[in-house]
């Protein structure tokens, strides 16, 4: 793989360059549209920065609706017309009791991961005035159907659901300016939620934080642009700009905030 693409990204996330490396070529040479399965905001941008190297191939994605985080992309051919179609989504209504109990993303969550079936075909978990759904990959979405009968203790039913039936959430994104010593996650949360730098690694040392919906257990690790940090008790921080330096040698960064209320 050319080293010149390499160092521009982590070294844990060689793998995944080299995997859109190869369907990029494969939709060159195979002269026809490569999907993948679902990729959050940093392995879209990934996806992207990988097409600015081949001119011949472009990229679509899609999640289900508008802002959706976690997308599908297609490679394709310049002269092909993407359709929404193609991108093989299936939308899940999750039917539950809802005047008698109510349910959460974390609970859904993880009764999807401990279904059998990887992350990386699950979509979006969305709700609105107590409605649930998720968005799948429609080749498994007979199989959440069949095997999924409980969250938590509280039972349910999936259902297929028409895309255009979709409840877009309302998420209220706070922009916001921040300057920090340096890009690593301890200060960055510290900087963004107004907590001691202490505090900061304590929370990651617990397993509180997640990088990209992964866990992460060093304090010293580098941020990039597009992350996505998820902090228990405070909320999710998103990487939108690198500013550059203030006049005290300090970093200017562009994020965007939705606190744990939202």
């Amino acid at each position: 793989m050319d080293s010149n693409i390499l160092q521009h990204f982590r070294k844990d996330e060689e793998p995944l360059i080299s995997q859109l490396s190869d369907y990029i070529m494969q939709a060159e040479n195979e002269y026809r549209p490569i999907l993948t399965h679902f990729l959050n905001p940093r392995e879209q941008y990934i996806a992207q920065s990988l097409i600015h190297k081949n001119q011949d191939v472009k990229v679509s994605f899609s999640g289900g609706y508008e802002n959706a985080e976690r997308k599908r992309a297609i490679f394709y051919l310049s002269y092909y017309e993407v359709q929404d179609v193609d991108f093989n989504l299936e939308l899940i209504m999750i039917k539950y009791p809802v005047k008698f109990t109510s349910l959460t993303h974390g609970q859904i969550l993880g009764t999807l991961a401990n279904s059998g079936l990887d992350r990386e075909v699950i979509g979006d978990i969305i709700e609105q005035n107590d409605t649930w759904q998720f968005l799948c990959e429609k080749e498994v979405s007979d199989y959440f159907r069949l095997q999924i009968d409980r969250v938590g203790k509280i039972k349910v039913r999936l259902e297929d659901a028409p895309l255009d039936e979709i409840v877009v959430p309302e998420l209220n994104w706070q922009e916001k300016m921040v300057t920090s010593s340096s890009l690593r996650i301890d200060s960055l949360v510290s900087v963004t939620f107004n907590i001691s730098r202490e505090s900061s690694k304590n929370l990651i040392k617990a397993e509180k934080v997640q990088l990209n919906w992964m866990t992460v257990a060093r304090p010293d690790y580098e941020v990039k642009y597009g992350d996505i940090l998820s902090i228990r008790g405070y909320g999710r921080l998103r990487i939108d700009d690198l500013l550059g330096i203030t006049r005290k040698d300090k970093l200017r960064i562009r994020v965007s905030v939705l606190e744990k209320n939202n």
